[in-house]
């Protein structure tokens, strides 16, 4: 620090401001999309066993990741761990109930049954998905509880999640971790 005596003697006048803090002088407000972007979770799923619904998982993993913000599905990069195994079947659709983790695993059953009896791959895929992000069945139900499943009829193509939907899916995911929130783990089949 220098001394103000030198100052003095070099003839130069000092003035120290001391500006009261104010709120443009406060430290920013924390910016929540920064906030959100670190608290994701993000989950990897593996559909190269589930030959013929690739548009329909794709159409339904779009609609979670477009409705909630503290959880992402992303496809595993081949060889990869996935949290999510996705498999075609003969049957009824099924799927490990959750809410997944990362470093977990869940396995969602997309059966070709359901759609031979008319009903729609693209809200059967994002259905069962919302099983593995901890979501039960809500029979019987509306077509606009994505959960509703099967009971809504086979005219419903809803592949949304509902508001009361999203709120539990991002409830399971606060904070960035399923943690608080126990996996339940049982086997859901979807069948009538």
């Amino acid at each position: 620090m220098l001394d103000s005596r030198w100052f003095k003697a070099a003839g130069v006048a000092v003035a120290l401001t001391l500006a009261p803090a104010t709120a443009a002088h406060a430290a920013p407000a924390p910016d929540p999309a920064a906030e959100s972007t670190a608290a994701v979770v993000t989950l990897r799923y593996d559909d190269s066993r589930a030959g013929g619904w690739e548009a329909a998982i794709a159409a339904g993993v779009a609609s979670w990741n477009a409705n909630v913000g503290n959880v992402k599905l992303v496809e595993a990069a081949p060889g990869t761990r996935a949290e999510i195994q996705i498999v075609a079947t003969s049957g009824w659709p099924q799927a490990t109930l959750g809410p997944v983790r990362p470093g977990g695993q869940a396995r969602v059953e997309l059966g070709s049954q359901a759609v031979t009896q008319g009903h729609n791959k693209t809200r059967i895929a994002a259905h069962e998905l919302g099983h593995s992000l901890g979501l039960p069945d809500t029979k019987p139900g509306p077509c606009s509880q994505l959960m509703s499943g099967s009971s809504a009829g086979t005219s419903c193509t809803n592949a949304v999640p509902n508001a009361a939907e999203r709120a539990r899916v991002e409830s399971a995911y606060a904070g960035g971790l399923a943690s608080l929130v126990p996996a339940d783990g049982r086997i859901l089949v979807d069948a009538p």
